[in-house]
């Protein structure tokens, strides 16, 4: 019997994880995208194991179930910025004007995340072992530890490559960013358009030129063309075309700059990405149907495969514990009535059954959609009350993303002939690396709400967050009217465009993505910009060089995300030290 779930895989996990964390965390505050980290933990387990092997530090050698395991942890660890650190938390700043305290937000995202993982139980049985759904990023995890531990020399390399395309997205960032005395020079942070002018004012007071960061460059290279693309498409038709207009007409305050210029577009975009968003949801109700049947059976006593699946009681028994404490937290942190938070935990189940099911059939969890179906519910069940509607779809979106986490790990084991139950306590080893790296590192960059939602720290995800609170508390009548015809124009879009990709689907190559769309009217320009450079990059990349695209380009641009993202969250550290700043 091969080891798994070992003191050095919890540890290397909790790392690797936790360090992971923080590069999810800083990417998506500055672009509303995160990135699976469970691949990219994979390669940087076996490589550093391998050196250790060679230095004869090690007495065993690091297995492939002992991997999986570790991938468990990290992959929990790495998704903790789905428990509103990158959304709820900062909308709730935005709209209270108050930052989160440190201790009350780590309690609060790890309650969720254990909630996910218990609420997972039941799903287990019938969506893997019964009806073998594919988790397409299960079956890929565990066909990269296949190869890695067959041939070493490949992983290996990977891992190297990795190392130096972090430590140089690090020098990067440390070159432009820190500022001091000691640093020997500085990087210039902006690569301008040259001298031209909208309406009398120079392209950068749109956001309108390139960063000479690496890291959304790499972000680029990892997301995806299409919507890469579409992200450009839609930040040229804002900040190049209307935000010009608005503010020849007044509509856009003299101050320009981003903060000025999203608090019109972000009706235009939020409205696009939340009617694409469910509309596309709702074309997946065979899914809901499927998935809703299909858990029920767990109840129906059907005997387990094996010994070792986790059982049902374990589910009880989590459920009875911790379904108080998140309604409790609820009222305490948010004054959520009771009854309305237990609704919050009740909805929690079922919205993770239907994340759970999209996840295994489309590798896709619509947490988006689902948050935004809850706070439509209780901008009904307490009309005026942008927390409730808010921190209560916090609470279904975060279990929905947690529970299809840890399903797509199981996938993963399963394949590999791995100890579910092992793999099920990996995850709250994750939770709570996750929640010690994550609270610390957002109260570090984001000290005050006055710094979400500006150039720094422009957190599309939370725009949206906020705009759908703020609608469902206050009507769309208290909008500024251009911003009216923007949520009604954009809400129609974006259900435009998911009906043309659904039904005249030859067209889909040529349509922009709703989403990669509506996020460049939320995102500064620059942002996308970089982006779509990564993304070309990217394309090149594969039809020159294929075999290098293949095995190399995601941990190239991975490394250089997480060096980038480190060394970002250590300058902000040093700079409260006062060791950096002028």
């Amino acid at each position: 019997m091969q080891r798994q779930l070992t003191a050095r895989a919890v540890i290397a996990g909790m790392l690797i994880g936790g360090v992971m964390s923080l590069s999810n965390l800083y990417i998506s505050l500055k672009s509303g995208w995160s990135f699976g980290v469970t691949i990219t933990a994979g390669i940087i387990a076996y490589g550093l194991f391998a050196g250790l092997d060679k230095l004869k530090v090690t007495k065993t050698h690091f297995g492939l179930l002992e991997n999986n395991a570790m991938q468990s942890v990290a992959s929990a660890a790495g998704y903790m910025t789905g428990g509103g650190t990158v959304a709820a938390i900062p909308a709730l700043m935005m709209i209270t004007g108050e930052p989160m305290d440190g201790v009350q937000m780590f309690v609060w995202i790890s309650a969720i995340a254990f909630l996910g993982v218990i609420m997972a139980i039941p799903m287990k049985q019938q969506m893997i072992n019964v009806e073998q759904l594919r988790f397409p990023s299960g079956i890929a995890a565990a066909e990269t530890l296949k190869a890695l531990h067959a041939e070493g020399d490949s992983g290996a390399a990977q891992a190297r490559m990795l190392g130096w395309t972090g430590l140089f997205g690090a020098a990067m960032i440390f070159f432009v960013e820190a500022k001091a005395r000691w640093v020997p020079f500085n990087l210039p942070g902006k690569i301008t358009l040259g001298d031209w002018h909208l309406r009398g004012r120079p392209l950068t007071d749109y956001t309108l030129y390139f960063e000479t960061s690496p890291l959304m460059v790499a972000a680029g290279a990892i997301m995806g063309f299409r919507a890469a693309m579409s992200m450009l498409a839609g930040a040229l038709v804002c900040f190049a075309l209307l935000a010009p207009k608005m503010y020849g007409l007044g509509v856009i305050p003299d101050a320009l700059g981003y903060k000025a210029i999203v608090g019109w577009s972000v009706w235009f975009g939020s409205a696009m990405i939340l009617t694409s968003g469910l509309l596309s949801f709702a074309f997946q109700w065979r899914t809901v149907a499927r998935g809703m049947s299909s858990v029920f059976k767990a109840f129906q006593g059907a005997p387990a495969e094996e010994d070792a699946e986790v059982p049902m009681s374990w589910f009880f028994i989590g459920l009875a514990v911790l379904s108080p404490v998140v309604i409790f937290l609820q009222w305490y942190l948010f004054d959520i009535e009771w009854w309305m938070g237990a609704i919050a935990v009740v909805m929690s189940f079922f919205i993770a059954i239907v994340a759970c099911r999209a996840t295994g059939e489309t590798d896709t969890t619509p947490t988006g959609a689902l948050g935004k179906l809850t706070q439509i519910s209780f901008g009904v069940l307490d009309p005026g009350s942008a927390v409730t509607n808010l921190m209560a779809a916090n609470v279904t979106a975060g279990v929905g993303l947690h529970a299809a986490d840890l399903l797509t790990d199981l996938k993963s084991g399963y394949l590999l002939k791995a100890d579910p139950r092992q793999q099920f306590w990996a995850q709250f080893f994750g939770v709570i690396a996750g929640s010690l790296f994550v609270v610390p590192a957002f109260r570090i960059l984001v000290p005050t709400a006055a710094d979400i939602g500006t150039e720094q720290w422009p957190a599309p995800g939370a725009q949206t967050w906020k705009s759908v609170a703020i609608m469902m508390a206050d009507g769309i009548h208290a909008l500024h009217p251009t911003a009216q015809a923007g949520l009604v124009l954009g809400g129609v879009l974006g259900v435009v465009l998911v009906l043309l990709e659904r039904f005249v689907p030859n067209l889909k190559p040529f349509l922009p993505s709703p989403t990669g769309f509506g996020l460049g009217f939320t995102t500064p320009a620059y942002n996308s910009m970089n982006m779509f450079v990564g993304a070309l990059i990217a394309i090149l990349l594969e039809r020159t060089k294929p075999e290098f695209a293949e095995k190399s380009l995601v941990p190239a641009a991975s490394g250089v995300v997480a060096g980038c993202s480190l060394m970002g969250v250590l300058i902000a550290a040093l700079s409260i030290a006062g060791l950096l700043g002028e």
